[in-house]
């Protein structure tokens, strides 16, 4: 250790007991609730008696890839929820 600079030690966050189990259970309601961000999955944990803070929620659904998918457009809409592709109008 001697002659090593201070700024060298890193600090190595240790995880959370609880981080893997939180992981699953954040997964299992993105995909149950594919519409739902963070802010309400954070709110269904809160209630499942979670303490858990909403930054934390964020980062492991950044970690794990999940996206809320794009809206469909309410005009013109292309597509269907069994992804066909149909134009739906209005008949003149």
């Amino acid at each position: 250790m001697l002659g090593y600079t201070r700024p060298t030690q890193r600090y190595k966050p240790a995880p959370a007991e609880d981080e893997k189990a939180l992981t699953e259970e954040i997964v299992e309601l993105a995909s149950q609730f594919g519409r739902y961000g963070y802010r309400r999955i954070t709110a269904f944990l809160r209630q499942r008696g979670r303490h858990v803070n909403h930054k934390r929620v964020e980062r492991i659904r950044r970690r794990e890839g999940l996206k809320v998918p794009a809206k469909q457009p309410k005009r013109g809409r292309l597509w269907l929820n069994d992804g066909s592709c149909v134009r739906l109008r209005t008949a003149w």
